[in-house]
């Protein structure tokens, strides 16, 4: 299947300017007269990168997917096809993440959308090493990083600045295919930023998420009411 850019925001879709209402009374009701727009968020499959545990952001190596990852991939796929009746499938740019995506778009017989909003963090100086290298070349630095999102890597990306795209991302994709389902194929930070904001929890929250290869996550996003996650981290047998 092709690659094409996602398509610029039509109809006003969920979330436009903020998030519903935290009252829970109103979100219930806004369920009432209202189609959610379904995103199944599915992280790609391993990769070398994956398989040696090292940092791999959008700023360093893209590497593709392995045999594990293109196995992995295609029973996403699968099961994404059994579950949900898809309208669109939407891609980070990066190789592994398309790799996985077309999986899905053979299985669909669908075309992929790019969107850069979805992309991993850049990890800067760190890309393509392990936390263990990184505490011992960078420990101040990764200390640093550890205690607030609002510091980045060396020559990278804070993940304040990941949460901020991922949220514009997710208000064009929510524009953009309202009241339809869709599956993003993207990363651990992002899906993990997505999720958080999803849930309304602090951004700590990203440090006690575990996200598996090739795994799925399910937000349904109400126009006019509290998102709900109906899934996390599913992995099809």
């Amino acid at each position: 299947m092709t690659s094409r850019p996602a398509g610029e925001a039509g109809a006003e879709g969920p979330g436009d300017d903020a998030l519903p209402s935290t009252s829970i009374g109103a979100g219930w009701r806004g369920r009432l007269d209202s189609e959610p727009t379904v995103m199944v968020l599915l992280r790609h499959g391993v990769t070398a990168s994956t398989v040696r545990r090292l940092f791999c952001g959008s700023g360093g190596a893209d590497p593709g997917l392995v045999d594990e990852g293109r196995e992995q991939a295609a029973r996403a796929a699968a099961w994404i096809a059994r579950h949900h009746r898809v309208d669109a499938i939407v891609a980070s740019p990066l190789q592994r993440t398309q790799e996985t995506a077309g999986f899905v778009a053979r299985e669909l017989g669908l075309e992929v959308a790019l969107e850069p909003g979805v992309a991993e963090a850049d990890f800067g100086e760190w890309d393509g090493h392990t936390f263990a290298e990184i505490m011992e070349r960078w420990p101040a630095e990764m200390q640093a990083w550890l205690e607030s999102t609002a510091v980045a890597p060396p020559g990278g990306e804070t993940f304040d600045a990941v949460d901020a795209r991922v949220v514009e991302a997710r208000k064009r994709l929510g524009a953009t295919y309202a009241g339809r389902t869709i599956v993003v194929v993207s990363h651990v930070t992002p899906i993990k930023m997505m999720v958080r904001e999803a849930l309304g929890a602090p951004m700590s929250a990203i440090h006690t998420l575990e996200l598996a290869p090739a795994s799925i996550s399910t937000i349904v996003w109400w126009p006019d009411a509290l998102p709900s996650v109906r899934n996390f981290s599913v992995v099809p047998d």
